[in-house]
């Protein structure tokens, strides 16, 4: 049974990747697949599994028509790559590629030498399918490769084609993986293979009825993981071949040899790659002649922007800047130093240790003496020239970076060696001078965002300041008319009486100005209550007694829910800008009733009054003033005092014929009487 799925299976898979071949042939090079060179493929396919149907899995004829197989297929992927606008592959591609074509040779050397020599065709057969088994490996990383790379447009049929060559290498690589396990060949999944590959006939049939045209990119990551995966292939089979070698020649101790040499090269290989220097070495030359760029821009980029956006708890920005623009070189350590007047100093530091550097580092290297737009080399004549003995005193010192913001010096960054040491070439530059405006503008942002701090806290002190000079204002008001009416009616007990009042209620004022000062907007100690607004009200007009004649007029006893210190200084505001907006002869009067469910006290005037245009737009503005010489601060700190305590104030006002301020309060439900009762 299982043979003849074998043959029918593999006959049928031969005659779809014939007809496919016929397919591309007549269909020209159009469709953006290069249809000559996948034709080439079809067919050496349709060979090997018209030699798996008709002469069996392991004759050597078999084996070549696969190795055919696999060198079509690697060169249609070449020229897939070259199609794609590229003139040739990057040397990492193209290296991996032909270190693929080499081991099918070589596979394709062992199993002609099994059959020319008996003796050692067992151990040249294993040789041969581990040789097999590396080259399905490497051959779906470059699958994978080109599979990333291929961005279909308009209906581009490369993916499926580039999909079904992965399924194909993916059989074989379960295939050989089994073979090589249990030593021997797994008929039943070579009769699974022939329908498999039917399957993968009928995807690359679906892949040729597409059209349109594709770009290609290159992944880095892809060809460093390809180079790594054939490293490593290649050392496994260097490792078979001497422990090969090792058992041929070494007679009864070939079992300690080959594990001492096994042991040996594991570790020399670990030490080696362990080793900084090493891996910085084969880097630099990866990029240099595997490459058409040093940096793969993108991940760099990623990982610059990664860096600058760690959380402020990682590292300060000033640090995590200088780590940004070393890692772009691989620098293992930098300095940030920062314009100070004339000169530069020492900002902050990534892998330095403070200790180590110069005590006057950039003191004798004046600002204007910098180019902003010149990277300068230590190890150059030019950079040598140009910087000072304080700076070259640090022996690590590699590079300056200049970071420009608006072709003004916002920093220099200085690198230290790499473990690598190398010239700098223009992509350096590039990079470096893109790198350091980018990091210019982060620096001026901070130095902006701290100056913006520094203003708002000025800002938050001017302001304060200002409401205690309006304060200061309505008391020295309030005093100027004591004095003023003392020498009238200074024989008068009632008006000795009012006058202390004044001055005790003037000293109360004054001392909370003071707190208010030093404990900078400490929580308040009252907190709201139902507060009977009748004998409040009274009070202040009392208090105000010697500045004005003050009428309280009340209609019912309403509570109110307030804070009674400041709907005290609420009412003082309001009534002091009564008194100073009417003639000297003219009352001010305290109305207090309810309305509509609220609590209200209304300060009214027969004042010159304000325009509506006035009360709209200015008159709980700050600083906005219709009286000469005022602050412009009552009316807009009674209205933030009234919001607070969940209430509001309503003006009418008429020009010529005096305001009302009317003070909205939430009522507590109860009249002051009725608690009286009740209690």
């Amino acid at each position: 049974m299982i043979p003849t799925l074998i043959l029918w299976g593999h006959a049928l898979a031969a005659l779809l990747f014939g007809a496919l071949a016929l397919w591309a042939l007549r269909g020209g090079g159009g469709g953006g697949v290069p249809r000559k060179p996948l034709a080439a493929a079809l067919v050496m396919t349709a060979l090997w599994a018209l030699a798996v149907a008709g002469i069996g899995e392991e004759d050597l004829v078999t084996q070549i028509a696969r190795g055919a197989r696999n060198l079509a297929w690697l060169a249609f992927m070449i020229v897939v790559q070259r199609r794609s606008g590229i003139e040739r592959p990057p040397a990492a591609i193209g290296t991996v590629y032909g270190v693929v074509a080499v081991l099918i040779l070589v596979a394709l050397a062992l199993d002609a030498t099994a059959v020319a020599s008996p003796e050692i065709a067992a151990k040249a057969t294993e040789a041969a399918l581990l040789l097999r088994m590396m080259v399905a490996v490497a051959a779906l990383v470059l699958v994978q490769g080109l599979y990333n790379a291929v961005k279909p447009v308009r209906g581009s049929g490369m993916r499926p084609i580039v999909f079904a060559m992965g399924a194909m290498w993916l059989v074989d690589v379960n295939i050989l993986s089994v073979a090589y396990l249990t030593a021997a060949w797994p008929a039943e999944l070579a009769a699974m293979r022939g329908l498999a590959m039917a399957l993968i006939a009928v995807t690359i049939a679906a892949g040729l009825q597409r059209r349109g045209e594709w770009p290609m990119q290159i992944s880095r990551t892809v060809a460093y993981q390809s180079l790594s995966l054939v490293a490593i292939g290649l050392y496994f089979a260097l490792l078979a071949l001497a422990t090969t070698a090792i058992a041929a020649i070494g007679g009864a101790n070939a079992r300690l040899l080959q594990t001492a040499f096994v042991f040996g090269s594991t570790a020399a290989i670990l030490t080696l790659v362990s080793s900084t220097w090493l891996r910085a070495w084969i880097k630099v030359k990866l990029a240099k002649h595997f490459f058409r760029h040093r940096y793969d821009y993108r991940a760099e980029w990623m990982r610059f922007t990664e860096t600058l956006g760690e959380p402020e708890d990682s590292a300060p920005l000033d640090e995590r800047i200088v780590k940004a623009l070393a890692d772009l070189t691989d620098s293992p350590a930098g300095v940030l130093l920062l314009p100070h007047a004339e000169t530069l100093c020492v900002g902050a530091t990534w892998n330095v240790d403070r200790t180590s550097l110069p005590a006057n580092q950039g003191e004798d290297w004046t600002r204007a003496a910098i180019d902003p737009a010149l990277i300068l080399e230590l190890d150059t004549p030019a950079g040598a020239d140009v910087v000072p003995a304080s700076i070259r005193a640090w022996e690590p010192a590699w590079v300056i970076v200049p970071l420009a913001h608006h072709k003004r010096l916002a920093g220099v960054i200085l690198l230290a060696r790499p473990p690598v040491p190398r010239a700098l070439d223009w992509e350096d530059f590039d990079l470096l001078k893109a790198a350091g405006r980018q990091l210019a503008s982060y620096i001026a942002e901070e130095r902006a965002q701290e100056a913006l701090a520094e203003a708002q806290r000025f800002d938050e002190f001017n302001r304060r300041f200002a409401f205690i000079m309006h304060d200061i204002k309505n008391l020295v008001s309030q005093l100027t008319l004591v004095a003023r009416n003392a020498e009238r009616h200074a024989d008068n007990p009632a008006f000795r009486a009012d006058m202390l009042a004044t001055l005790h209620d003037s000293a109360g004022r004054m001392n909370d100005m003071l707190a208010r000062l030093s404990q900078h907007h400490a929580a308040r100690g009252e907190a709201p209550v139902a507060t009977p607004l009748v004998p409040l009200a009274r009070r202040v007009a009392k208090a105000r007694r010697a500045q004005r004649k003050i009428d309280v007029t009340v209609t019912g006893d309403p509570l109110a829910i307030v804070e009674p210190a400041l709907l005290e200084t609420l009412l003082g505001h309001l009534i002091q800008n009564a008194i100073e907006a009417s003639p000297d002869d003219a009352p001010v009067t305290l109305a207090i009733g309810t309305a509509q469910g609220e609590a209200r006290i209304d300060v009214i005037d027969r004042g010159c009054g304000m325009s509506p245009a006035f009360i709209r737009e200015k008159l709980f503005k700050p600083f906005v003033s219709s009286k000469p010489g005022g602050f412009g601060l009552g009316a807009f700190e009674a209205q933030k005092l009234a919001a607070e305590m969940g209430g509001r104030i309503e003006v009418e006002s008429s020009e010529g014929h005096g305001t009302r301020f009317s003070v909205v309060l939430r009522a507590a439900g109860r009249t002051a009487t009725e608690i009286g009762k009740a209690a």
